[in-house]
C-alpha cells in the first residue's frame, strides 16, 4: 500500500466513527429503546455503538501505522471511560463532557511544557510541520489558548443548548474551528517554516 493510500485510509478511520455517530443519531434521536427493562434514548444507543467502533478503528490505525499518537491514546481512553459511564448510568451528560476534558488535558500539557520553556507540540507534530524554534513556541502558545477556548465553548454549548445543537456543534463546529485555526496560522508557517518536513 502506498503512503498516500495509507494516509487516506487512516483519515477515513479517524473520521468514520464520528460520521457514523452523527448519521446514527439523526436516524434514532426521536426513538427510545428498551433493553433489559431499561429505556435508552437514541443518543445513548449511538454512544454504546460508537465506543466499540472507535476501539476497532484505532486498532486498525495502529496496525496500519505501527503506533498510535499520544493524542489518539488519550482520546480513546476518555471515549471508553466517558462513553461507558454514559451508557452505564444512562446519562448523556458524561459523553458531552468528554471533549471538554480532552481539550483541557491537551491545554494543560502544552501549558506545562511552555512553563518549562519547551514545545511539547513539536514532539507530536515535528515531522509534519517544519518550523524553527521560535515558530514552535508561538504555535504552542496559540494551540494552548485554542484548546482552553474549545473546552470552554463545549461546556457552554452542552450546558445551554439542546442535544441536537451539541451533536451538530461536535460534528461540524469543532472540526470547522480546527480547520479555521490552521488557516489562520498560514503567516506563521510562512515566516517560521524551515522546509524540512519528513
Amino acid at each position: 500500500m502506498s503512503d498516500t493510500s495509507k494516509k487516506g485510509l487512516v483519515t477515513a478511520l479517524e473520521l468514520g466513527p464520528v460520521a457514523l455517530f452523527f448519521l446514527g443519531y439523526l436516524l434514532l434521536r426521536e426513538r427510545t429503546f428498551t433493553v433489559a427493562g431499561q429505556e435508552y434514548s437514541g443518543f445513548i444507543l449511538m454512544t454504546a455503538l460508537f465506543v466499540p467502533i472507535l476501539v476497532v478503528s484505532m486498532a486498525l490505525i495502529r496496525k496500519i501505522t505501527g503506533a498510535l499518537s499520544k493524542m489518539q491514546v488519550v482520546t480513546l481512553v476518555l471515549v471508553v471511560v466517558f462513553g461507558g459511564l454514559t451508557v452505564w448510568l444512562n446519562d448523556e451528560r458524561f459523553f458531552k463532557m468528554k471533549p471538554t476534558l480532552i481539550y483541557l488535558i491537551f491545554g494543560v500539557i502544552l501549558g506545562f511544557g511552555l512553563l518549562r520553556g519547551q514545545s511539547y507540540l513539536r514532539a507530536v507534530m515535528g515531522g509534519v510541520l517544519p518550523l524553527d524554534d521560535a515558530g514552535w513556541m508561538i504555535l504552542t502558545r496559540r494551540f494552548c489558548a485554542f484548546f482552553f477556548g474549545l473546552a470552554a465553548l463545549n461546556e457552554l454549548v452542552w450546558r445551554t443548548m439542546s442535544t441536537d445543537a451539541w451533536v451538530n456543534f461536535k460534528t461540524f463546529g469543532l472540526t470547522g474551528a480546527i480547520f479555521v485555526f490552521f488557516l489562520l496560522q498560514s503567516r506563521l508557517f510562512r515566516d517560521h517554516g524551515t522546509g524540512d518536513a519528513d
